[in-house]
């Protein structure tokens, strides 16, 4: 209501002041204080009178900015980076309140941050009311501001004024407070735009408005207001052909449902509105097409070559030990097969790979269509997935070991005709299969590129790029398909191969041992507890010999069952960021933080990680943890922030997509010297990182 009021008396200001300047008396004394300057701002105070009138209870003031060139103010919402500017008038007298208006903003880009103020020259009106009708009045107006270029400069001074009884008016003042008073946006009952729709989409992540307008629109804009823990994007804003109905949809960069009550200004040339909304879940489909052109066949046949380059790297990633025991394994089981054998089973071995490849897709497809967050190495977040993973791994190092043979139910072998060659290629299909999982907690060179280009394209590009992917996965599968005779090269069968078996069960064991130490991340230590103890329980079963088939596949289907059931009810743990503690150099990842920290002249360096990707394991290990880099890092000239991404969490997911990023590891660095953030490679080197620091904390010198 006091927005309202405080609305509608500005329009009534601006045609009060129109009438006092017509009438204003010649010659009169300019009632304004004197100016504070520097580089990035002029200030002053400044009143429509000269003087205060018999019986007049209030006065036009207005606080009169010039920004320098290439510097910015700050509107009452600023945006992630930015403050408004602030008036004490302690010390005034004859004051008795003093609302302070704001024109609409523009929007400009600071440190890479959607932000919205002002440059050039501005006036905010400000509605002062006196404590003695007729009486003289002093201001005092401690003012607090902050102006933004290449860097931030808080500016804090004070300004007097003086207006003695009289009944003069300064026309010049009166004139620019009055058209600055026009600009304050408008209440909904006094405009012709009206918002109809405010909606949220199903993952918080974007905000949908609707507007209408009985003129057409011409250069609008949207900024939505909802308090300072909430910050949005660039909006999408798109116009029907009259230019009369407008939908907008808003990236919601950061969210929480504690935010203040919430309101939208649109702004359009020579007029706006702010209005009160109340949010649904409900948000409509854009009803005008994008004007995104199609991506050419020749940028999609050059990312699929970049996915299939990931793919056949991806093979020789820290990854590469589980993965190279399966298809060792496979290797092995060939030996002494006919040709044809050899060829279909690692042909079979390849089509798991693909299978994988393409169900992920589709997945991920319709996680997208639903409007679920998605990623490269997701699934490892979910704890159920991560339990079933370790369960298989785990059972086959046993069957490795000798434990127990894993075989075919007798019903399906009868189905399969009794074939050891069929029942051999399901072996091999599942072989590929298990391969292409496990290879996904890794990010290879071109992998990240790949697939943020998938994601952020067409269902087809999707299909394209994920099969191109999916073959350089598969391609050692098929360089032996092709040429079957490799095997032959092999050292006949003999005692070595259980030297070889035992080998390959250690590596898959290790493999069990970090999805244990991933299943603690995403479960918490008691439900990786007790899903070991049933995985122990399940192998103990199937090693039994002597036991009744039909009690072992009671306790086999409990086991699974029951790992299942506690994996599906666990809660988050209480964790923090790993390696965060009183010690470390890394602090809790804060993205509303990053850019006032690079508006203050410091550098950020943003690690996102997670315990199931071990990509970013082995760039810790090898460049962030060791010197030079972890000199750097633990220097003082850096703030090194840790995002942990163990765990679904929308903020990091919010985050990556900001930064068009499906996957990790993700390292960035911001500063003075790029606040857009500098995105480093996927593998990290000590060279790469370091080289990026400097760049980033390179800062333009602006003197005050």
């Amino acid at each position: 209501m006091k927005g309202a009021v405080s609305q509608i008396w500005a329009g009534l200001l601006s045609i009060v002041l129109g009438c006092v300047i017509i009438l204003a008396a010649a010659g009169a004394d300019a009632a304004e204080s004197e100016s504070v300057s520097n580089p990035a701002v002029t200030a002053r105070l400044i009143s429509a009178e000269n003087g205060i009138a018999p019986d007049a209870a209030s006065v036009s003031l207005g606080l009169a900015l010039e920004y320098g060139e290439g510097w910015k103010g700050y509107w009452r919402t600023p945006g992630e980076v930015g403050l408004a500017p602030e008036i004490n008038w302690s010390g005034s007298t004859n004051l008795k309140s003093a609302e302070l208006l704001w024109p609409a903003p523009e929007r400009f880009e600071a440190f890479g941050i959607e932000n919205f103020g002002y440059s050039g020259q501005v006036v905010l009106p400000i509605r002062a009311r006196l404590e003695d009708a007729g009486q003289p009045l002093e201001l005092r107006a401690r003012v607090s501001l902050l102006t933004c270029s290449t860097v931030c400069v808080p500016h804090d001074f004070e300004l007097s004024l003086a207006l003695p009884q009289g009944v003069g008016i300064d026309t010049n003042s009166a004139r620019q407070i009055a058209t600055y008073a026009d600009r304050v946006p408008a209440v909904p009952e006094n405009s012709d735009i009206r918002i109809s729709v405010t909606a949220l989409d199903a993952r918080d992540s974007a905000l949908i408005v609707v507007a209408t307008s009985d003129t057409p629109f011409d250069e609008v804009d949207v900024f939505p207001e909802f308090g300072p823990l909430v910050t949005f994007g660039k909006p999408d804003i798109r116009l029907d052909r009259d230019k009369t109905e407008l939908w907008a949809q808003i990236p919601i960069n950061a969210w929480t449902e504690e935010h203040a009550e919430p309101s939208v200004t649109i702004a359009d040339t020579a007029r706006a509105i702010t209005a009160p909304i109340t949010l649904t879940s409900d948000p409509p489909a854009p009803p005008f097409s994008s004007a995104n052109p199609r991506t050419s066949l020749l940028k999609v046949v050059a990312v699929a070559a970049i996915a299939f380059l990931g793919g056949l790297i991806l093979n020789v990633m820290p990854c590469v030990l589980p993965v190279l025991s399966i298809k060792l394994t496979s290797v092995l089981k060939a030996t002494g097969q006919t040709r044809q054998m050899t060829r279909n089973g690692f042909l079979f071995s390849a089509l798991g790979v693909l299978a994988f490849v393409w169900a992920l897709a589709a997945v991920l497809l319709f996680l997208q269509w639903i409007g679920v967050s998605v990623g490269w190495g997701m699934q490892f977040q979910n704890p159920v997935f991560v339990t079933l993973m370790f369960m298989v791994i785990t059972v086959f190092a046993a069957n490795l070991f000798g434990a127990f043979e894993i075989t075919l139910p007798a019903a399906l072998q009868d189905r399969l005709g009794a074939s050891n060659a069929r029942a051999g290629y399901i072996s091999d299909f599942g072989t590929g299969l298990l391969a292409a999982i496990l290879a996904t907690p890794c990010s290879a060179p071109f992998l990240g590129t790949a697939i943020t280009f998938a994601l952020a394209g067409t269902s087809l590009d999707v299909i394209v790029i994920f099969t191109a992917l999916g073959l350089g996965l598969a391609l050692p599968y098929l360089v032996i398909a092709a040429r079957p005779e490799l095997v032959t090269r092999l050292p006949r069968p003999g005692r070595w191969m259980l030297l070889v078996r035992i080998l390959l069960g250690g590596l898959l064991l290790a493999t069990a041992a970090w999805l244990l130490f991933v299943l603690v991340g995403v479960a918490g230590g008691r439900a990786a507890a007790f899903i070991t103890s049933l995985t122990a329980v399940f192998i103990v079963a199937a090693s039994i010999p002597q036991a009744n088939q039909w009690v072992r596949r009671a306790v086999l289907s409990a086991c699974v069952f029951l790992a299942i059931f506690g994996a599906g009810l666990t809660s988050t743990p209480d964790r923090t960021t790993p390696g965060v503690d009183a010690t470390s150099h890394w602090q809790d990842f804060e993205p509303l933080g990053i850019a006032r920290r690079v508006s203050e002249g410091e550098t950020v360096f943003v690690d996102v990680t997670a315990d199931w990707c071990l990509t970013c394991k082995a760039n810790k290990s090898l460049v962030l943890d060791r010197d030079p880099v972890r000199a750097r890092l633990r220097g003082g000239s850096v703030i090194a922030m840790q995002a942990d991404w163990t765990r679904p969490d929308d903020n990091i997911a919010r985050f990556l997509e900001r930064y068009d990023r499906y996957g990790i590891p993700f390292n960035i660095v911001f500063g003075p010297g790029s606040p857009s953030g500098i995105a480093l490679p996927e593998i990290l080197t000590p060279q790469a990182v370091l080289d990026a620091l400097d760049t980033a904390s390179v800062r333009s010198l602006v003197s005050e």
